[in-house]
């Protein structure tokens, strides 16, 4: 088997993919029916609308995720996901059936939405680390590759099935067909192989390990530039639901089948991206800033694309590059922290990834309402350009990089940390700092 899906190796990892490949199809074609839904059935094309249930639904990660992170790290990992992915299913089927009896309103669509918010912000951190039971160690950035290859290729299929399911029978059984991919996964669940999944640390019962949690990540300066980077991206750069919803609708004068074209098109960028990604041993925090700065520039020119068939063009190098990011920056992150705070720290970077959406997609969403849809995502491609410099320039100073490009050689991008780490600092921060010392002092010149 290829380097690409050596995960599919190992027994409960590939029964988990191709559940989670199912239930990724239904994810879509719900986010899709939702939006179009909230745009064009109940509001007057109202982008602000849209940008509210898109708030809705993540407000909780904010509240919740650092308290999921602790059961992620103290609780038995699949029969929780048991619960969590049950609980969803239920919630799908349930905006469902009120939406084919014709009595939904928009108020029951942000009820729903938030529910479904709070069961997520449990959900989060403990399916990004259940990964770590399926895959030895070392294959964990494959792993964590093709389960974005597989949320991605559901993406090629879901949207489009979605729209094509919109323009025939309405928005409602989306939803409904979305609620029962979910026993897809409870039943993957089920049948895996206690015997052969990876043991993990666990967190005992004690006071303060949210603190715990909060402490560690103080200490490691890769991951709060990793988490920085990514807040303020995801905030105004990925709100393709929305920003696609409304140049469909209002710019291009399009319907929900080209809508839903869309979203399948971008899939094509993020699943190359993510396959990519699972041939990738070892990311690095210069590869979440590089893909974050080349995912803001193709924003840019998205924004400015001045056809229907050209905007659409341009979602393959935006899901490319937003895939890239978004899988460095998850990857990175696991596999450098302490598997015992695993849970903690990825329920912090859920809260900093999906937590910034509630703050950044009602502003987004005004934005396209006052100033029109390609200043929507406009907003995005400039703060995305800002916080990437600003990063850049930051950890070339604090941990004493030296960049250097080259035209003609490969690899073209030369990094060197020119000094050791200092002996006077906390043992998390110095014991990250000194990874990347040894890293760059092996590998004197290494691609990023």
């Amino acid at each position: 088997m290829s380097r690409t899906f050596a995960s599919l190796r190992y027994y409960n990892y590939r029964v988990w993919f191709a559940a989670a490949l199912v239930a990724n199809v239904g994810t879509w074609m719900q986010r899709i029916a939702q939006d179009w839904l909230v745009l064009t059935v109940l509001s007057d094309d109202s982008g602000i609308a849209v940008g509210l249930v898109t708030a809705l639904q993540f407000l909780p990660v904010i509240a919740l995720s650092p308290w999921a992170g602790v059961l992620a790290d103290r609780l038995p990992r699949r029969r929780l996901l048991m619960v969590t992915q049950g609980a969803m299913g239920v919630l799908a089927l349930g905006l469902g059936a009120l939406v084919l009896s014709g009595a939904v309103e928009l108020w029951h669509v942000y009820v729903f939405a938030t529910l479904l918010g709070v069961v997520t912000a449990f959900d989060n951190p403990v399916r990004q680390t259940f990964v770590a039971e399926m895959v030895p160690a070392e294959k964990l950035p494959n792993a964590v590759g093709l389960n974005s290859a597989s949320f991605n290729a559901a993406r090629l299929v879901g949207p489009g099935v979605s729209g094509l399911l919109i323009a025939a029978v309405g928005p409602g059984w989306s939803f409904v067909l979305n609620g029962v991919t979910f026993a897809a996964t409870i039943g993957a669940l089920a049948l895996m192989r206690t015997a052969e999944l990876q043991g993990m640390a666990s967190a005992g019962r004690a006071k303060g390990q949210i603190r715990e949690g909060l402490r560690y990540v103080r200490t490691r300066t890769d991951v709060v530039v990793t988490m920085v980077v990514m807040g303020v991206v995801s905030a105004f750069g990925v709100n393709f639901q929305l920003t696609s919803a409304m140049m469909a609708r209002v710019e291009f004068g399009k319907g929900a089948g080209e809508y839903g074209v869309l979203g399948s098109i971008l899939a094509v960028g993020s699943l190359t991206g993510a396959l990519l990604a699972a041939r990738r041993e070892r990311p690095r925090v210069r590869l979440v800033i590089g893909a974050a700065f080349a995912f803001s520039v193709a924003l840019g020119v998205m924004a400015v694309m001045p056809t229907y068939e050209l905007y659409a063009l341009m979602c393959v190098p935006v899901g490319l590059a937003s895939l890239t990011m978004m899988t460095a920056a998850n990857s990175t992150i696991q596999v450098s922290v302490d598997p015992a705070m695993r849970g903690r720290v990825m329920s912090l970077y859920m809260v900093v990834f999906l937590g910034s959406t509630p703050v950044g997609a009602p502003i987004v969403g005004w934005i396209g309402e006052a100033w029109g849809p390609r200043w929507s995502i406009g907003i995005g491609a400039i703060t995305g350009v800002l916080v990437t410099v600003a990063a850049a320039l930051w950890a070339s100073r604090s941990w004493n990089l030296k960049v250097r490009y080259r035209v003609l050689q490969r690899p073209h991008l030369q990094v060197r940390y020119l000094d050791a780490a200092p002996a006077v600092e906390a043992p998390a921060r110095a014991k990250a700092r000194d990874r990347i010392a040894v890293d760059d002092a092996e590998h004197a010149v290494r691609s990023a």
